[in-house]
């Protein structure tokens, strides 16, 4: 390089640094990242990929590995992901014990003797020695039953320049990795803080006396030197021997404190084990965690490096019911590829039934179905007449009830594309499948997603404890119909005076308080039941950010109160 050039280049750098520019040419910090795996061969395909897609550096990044007490494959995808991925890392310590596969005290795979705590222990305080000892900038405790989506979260926690930091991990319920409150004996409380941030009613960094699972330290601070793992170095510590209460409580008398942040969406975790659970009950956690993933973000992916895994697939069935429908408008693309994993993930065989959009119905559409509109009709709430997209959400479940009649079927699903599944759906909805044969009762509808507006009218079928009588009811978001039902539907001749289609059910099983609308159909006799607890919910609500709906926000038509005649005139001058 001339000495001209090198002038210039100093010249840059001295300014750069004298004007505090934003241009930064220093390495990214330092990060050891510290994994422990047993049992987790269900979680590994995902949490390893996610862990590849991270924004950050990988020969900034060291990986301390440790696996022992396995029953499952856990090691063979360790040993293939190390050989395709873990080459591009800084450097990898990895030890893998073949010869353990439990604790002698232990009941079960999810049981936690204290011979396992105290293992855990001694792992967690030698990685957290290790690398100090090396001399990194920072260490992440994650473990691998959390899936970090966002792929920024490095570097956001890093420029939290907190000393203890952690990202909220979302769950498909209300468990998450850090406390808001804990006991005089060192156990979990529930708080009012703790709900608004795990359901990001509030957004931000909240100073908390619990973290795990995903802990990030900064070692350059000096007062991390206090922090441990091992219960004997804290004089004062008179709790349990367990890894995630002993480093808090070490942060705790040592005045350090400890962050959950929730201001990006940064990822999830399972839920724990029960003591006697299997590991047959973690991979349907692992099904419920990724069917909650899709509600705001992509599913989880396989990188490509881990793709040819023998993983275990799904049977899939209708579960004895002799069809599975799902409704779901063309232009929706997104939602009927959202509902095309989860069905795969919960194993249902399903037809999907393309919805008629109102937004493009006519005149002519209208006159060819036969579709005249009730008189007089306005929404109870908004006072306002039809849209075009209920009376498009109308003509879709009448099509599938058509279909149910047409093709002599006894028992189908129906279910909307905007379904957001409740944990172990397939079992809950088992369980409901079960109740009504064990009670042989007769019934034509099943609700397994409503929104009750009447609950004081609805009482529990006798000898149930899952089904109940519904009272006035919206949505059509999921529910089961007989043959006999859909030919009930059918034969009360709705297309004559349509009205929304979760406004005609509950008069046909005649719960709905519109007198004037109950006597416009002679025959109400719909027999309807309900889950309860309900076993699918809307993604979205009204109040929530990006809430869509096809059916309310749609042009209205003007419904008259004369003849038909006047009747189709006003249709006809609205679309």
């Amino acid at each position: 390089m001339s000495a001209s050039m090198v002038a210039w280049t100093t010249l840059v750098s001295v300014l750069a640094l004298a004007l505090g520019s934003a241009v930064d040419d220093r390495k990214p910090n330092t990060v050891f990242v510290a994994i422990l795996i047993r049992n987790k061969a269900h979680t590994l395909p995902y949490f390893f990929s996610a862990l590849e897609s991270l924004d950050y550096p990988k020969d900034r990044m060291h990986l301390w590995i440790r696996s022992d007490h396995n029953i499952d494959n856990s090691t063979q995808i360790l040993n293939k992901w190390l050989k395709t991925s873990g080459t591009v890392y800084h450097s990898v310590n990895v030890k893998i014990d073949n010869d353990s596969t439990k604790y002698d005290d232990e009941s079960g795979p999810a049981h936690w003797p204290h011979s396992r705590f105290e293992h855990i222990v001694q792992l967690r305080e030698s990685a957290l020695r290790t690398a100090r000892d090396s001399w990194v900038d920072y260490i992440w405790f994650l473990d691998c039953d959390a899936f970090i989506i966002n792929k920024f979260t490095l570097r956001h926690l890093i420029k939290k320049k907190y000393p203890v930091v952690a990202p909220m991990l979302k769950s498909d319920g209300l468990y998450s990795n850090f406390w808001c409150g804990m006991t005089d004996n060192y156990y979990y409380k529930r708080t009012s803080d703790y709900a608004p941030i795990v359901e990001w009613k509030t957004k931000g960094c909240y100073q908390v006396p619990m973290i795990h699972s995903s802990v990030l330290i900064d070692l350059r601070f000096q007062i991390t030197n206090y922090l441990t793992f091992n219960h004997s170095l804290l004089p004062n510590y008179k709790g349990p021997v367990d890894d995630i209460i002993i480093f808090a409580m070490s942060a705790n008398f040592s005045g350090i404190p400890l962050y959950i942040c929730n201001d990006e969406i940064y990822g999830f975790i399972t839920i724990p084990l029960e003591k006697d659970s299997s590991l047959e009950m973690d991979i349907s956690q692992l099904t419920n965690i990724k069917l909650e993933i899709t509600v705001d973000n992509e599913p989880l992916q396989i990188s490509s490096n881990l793709s040819d895994l023998d993983l275990p697939s799904v049977p899939i069935d209708n579960m004895g019911l002799d069809n599975i429908f799902v409704i779901n408008l063309a232009r929706r693309t997104e939602r009927r590829n959202r509902m095309h994993y989860c069905l795969n993930e919960l194993g249902l065989n399903a037809t999907f039934i393309e919805a008629t959009d109102g937004r493009a119905l006519t005149e002519t559409d209208l006159e060819f179905m036969g579709v005249r509109l009730m008189p007089g009709y306005k929404d109870p709430y908004y006072k306002r007449p039809i849209t075009k997209g209920e009376i498009g959400c109308f003509m879709s479940h009448y099509r599938i009830w058509a279909k149910t009649t047409y093709e002599g079927l006894d028992e189908v699903l129906v279910l909307e594309d905007d379904a957001r599944f409740e944990p172990y759906f397939r079992f809950k909805l088992q369980m409901v499948l079960n109740e009504l044969r064990r009670l042989k009762v007769s019934w034509d509808l099943v609700y397994i997603g409503r929104k009750s507006l009447n609950d004081n009218n609805e009482s529990w079928l006798e000898n149930s404890k899952l089904l109940v009588r519904p009272g006035y009811s919206y949505w059509t978001l999921g529910y089961l119909l007989s043959g006999r039902g859909a030919k009930k539907l059918l034969n009360s001749n709705p297309l004559k005076k349509l009205l929304p289609v979760d406004e005609f059910l509950p008069i046909m099983f005649n719960q709905h308080p519109q007198t004037e609308w109950l006597e416009q159909f002679d025959e109400r006799n719909l027999i309807a039941l309900s889950a309860s607890p309900l076993l699918i919910y809307p993604i979205r609500y009204t109040s929530d950010d990006g809430y869509v709906s096809d059916t309310e926000d749609s042009v209205t038509v003007q419904v008259p109160n004369d003849e038909p005649a006047a009747q189709q005139k006003e249709i006809k001058e609205d679309l």
